[in-house]
């Protein structure tokens, strides 16, 4: 239950729903009991059993209750219908019609009420899972797989509603029902009653040993849904390269044998949970088997019994089989679906490694310069850069050159705070980015990377993005500074041409201008250009190339070059390798030392 705790403290909104959801449920309840008891005079008026009362009886002891009972039934049918049998059937019969609808009517409303409730939740579950996803370090993205994230937010997400909020309808309801039918059984029998509820509690042990194990197999086969969801999300990632490598039977191959351990895991677990019903369903028949025969005794041996009333009393004991099978089909849900609220939760507490200060500083401009002191950085005990010092004046475009895997991207990532330092600081105007708010501090900065990120949606709202207050005169503007006007213009709805599943029916130039009319648009003071020119064919990458020109102009660059070219004009080239700055300065400069950056310059120009 602890984490049927923690899922329902998002109900606290919908507090109404729950209080509505009680007081029908109480209605449906009681009821329910009734509209059993109804039956009982319409047997005696069948069987030419029921006695004319025309004196109201009084309740004296708890003893009488079974003959008090039924001597006020007969007195509510002897005091409409005399003598006149056929009219007391038509007042019993309309009793019955009338129990039944208020039951099923308040029953309904109770539904009506919890479906507002159930549904609150998950939607504001979903909701605080998504921000969390969102707000989560890039780092945490690294370790997990995108399919198992998807799982929990899709497939562990509809476990919950399915079977751990399904036992919202059960919880007032059900418990409600089983009260009120016992009640009206000890009215008919006290005796007869108090010998019954000996042996629930034998039925309820029973059960509860059937399903010790389901959380455990239940969580097996939602960690193997995640497997499987993750090798679809690898393969429609790498289609291309599947297909290239021809290693579609591999692929499908790996995703079968997932599919045929979740297929036998599941198995497991609803064979398992199918056991509920039927078990709890003997057991209940058991209980009636010992009832009709010390039932019987006291109808025909004691005789402190009428046939109507025992017929009635065994209606009203299996009535209570419905709920009882339902509350323990919801106990086997609460196991299934505490696995589900376990990995939904390990989301939801996961704590991010990026914070903020307690009382952080705004800053909204960009003054002087960017400096790293003595920064180092390591990923799962593997050192990327050490004692870095550096730092980019405003206005100045610095290059960062050297091979893969030598710290270039880490350093664009460090800026941002997509990770943060392990030593040392990285300051802006003077000022730690780790006192900065972190959306004043992402705000100074625009990003370009290699890989164009696009979503599936129009040009426009792709180059416009968040910026809810740009007009569209800014937009086009930017895809002018950004080359990308003239060919937004030749597509079928120009701008609002949708754009793909990650851009797909636009070319790398094309996703490429368009992400820098995307940081045109946003007039960061600050630009980071990840090897934004390197994936580019010579045509595509000469119209990127003068539309970075154009955007670097009068901002502060640090630009991570693959095609060393493009860097030229920088105004301090700094060569990386592993993780320390080995040689710095103006391309003429470093040409003349004859040192690593003139040796990275001839191994392109002989390439």
């Amino acid at each position: 239950m602890e984490y049927f705790k923690k899922i329902f403290k998002y109900a606290k909104p919908f507090k109404k729903y729950i209080y509505l959801n009680i007081f029908f449920n109480i209605l449906y309840a009681l009821f329910s009991a009734l509209s059993f008891l109804s039956l009982m005079p319409m047997l005696e008026v069948l069987f030419g059993e029921n006695n004319k009362t025309y004196s109201k009886p009084e309740f004296d002891g708890i003893y009488s209750f079974g003959n008090n009972l039924e001597g006020w039934l007969n007195y509510q049918v002897s005091s409409y219908a005399g003598e006149d049998p056929q009219k007391a059937l038509i007042f019993v019969i309309l009793s019955i019609i009338i129990l039944f609808f208020l039951k099923n009517f308040f029953n309904y409303l109770a539904m009506y009420f919890i479906t507002f409730l159930r549904n609150g939740i998950l939607t504001n579950l979903r909701e605080d899972v998504y921000k969390k996803i969102v707000s989560m370090p890039i780092s945490f993205f690294t370790e997990k797989k995108k399919g198992d994230v998807i799982s929990r937010i899709t497939a562990d997400v509809l476990e919950i509603q399915h079977s751990f909020l399904s036992i919202l309808e059960l919880i007032v309801r059900e418990p409600l029902t089983i009260f009120f039918t016992i009640t009206a059984m000890f009215l008919i029998s006290f005796k007869l009653t108090a010998f019954v509820l000996i042996f629930i509690p034998l039925s309820g042990f029973v059960i509860s040993l059937i399903g010790r194990s389901l959380k455990a197999t239940s969580t097996l086969v939602q960690n193997e849904q995640a497997e499987f969801l993750s090798i679809t999300e690898e393969t429609l990632h790498g289609l291309k390269i599947i297909k290239g490598f021809i290693s579609e039977l591999f692929f499908i191959e790996k995703f079968k044998n997932s599919n045929n351990k979740f297929y036998n895991l599941s198995n497991r677990l609803i064979n398992r949970q199918n056991l509920a019903s039927p078990v709890s369903e003997f057991l209940g028949i058991s209980v009636i088997g010992v009832l009709l025969w010390y039932g019987g005794n006291l109808v025909l041996i004691d005789q402190n019994l009428n046939p109507a009333a025992f017929i009635t009393y065994m209606g009203l004991a299996y009535g209570v089989l419905t709920p009882a099978k339902a509350i323990s089909k919801a106990s086997y849900s609460i196991k299934k679906g505490n696995a589900a609220a376990e990995r939904v939760l390990e989301i939801l507490d996961s704590k991010s490694t990026i914070n903020e200060i307690l009382n952080p500083i705004s800053k909204t401009s960009f003054e002087s310069e960017i400096k790293f002191n003595n920064v180092s950085f390591k990923y799962e005990n593997i050192n990327i850069l050490n004692n870095l010092s550096f730092e980019i004046k405003k206005g100045q475009t610095i290059a960062l050159v050297g091979q893969s895997g030598s710290g270039k991207s880490t350093i664009a990532n460090l800026i941002p705070r997509f990770y943060d330092v392990n030593e040392g600081e990285i300051l802006i105007d003077g000022i730690n980015i780790k006192k900065l708010f972190k959306k004043d501090l992402r705000g100074l900065i625009g990003l370009v990377s290699q890989e164009s990120i696009l979503f599936n949606d129009t040009v426009l709202n792709n180059i416009n993005l968040s910026n809810e207050e740009s007009d569209f005169k800014k937009i086009k503007e930017s895809a002018m500074i950004a080359n990308a006007h003239d060919f937004i213009e030749k597509l079928e709805q120009k701008y609002d041409s949708n754009t793909g599943d990650g851009g797909s029916k636009l070319s790398g130039g094309q996703k490429q201008r368009i992400s820098i009319a995307r940081a045109v648009l946003r007039n960061p003071p600050i630009m980071i250009l990840d090897e934004a020119t390197s994936s580019l064919d010579s045509e595509s990458e000469k119209l990127v190339q003068e539309a970075l020109e154009k955007l670097m102009k009068n901002r502060t660059s640090l630009v991570i070059a693959h095609r060393l070219s493009t860097i030229q004009k920088a105004d301090m080239i700094l060569v990386v390798r592993d993780g320390e700055i080995i040689e710095k300065g103006q391309h003429k400069d470093l040409l003349l030392k004859d040192g690593a950056y003139s040796k990275l310059i001839k191994l392109q120009s002989f390439s």
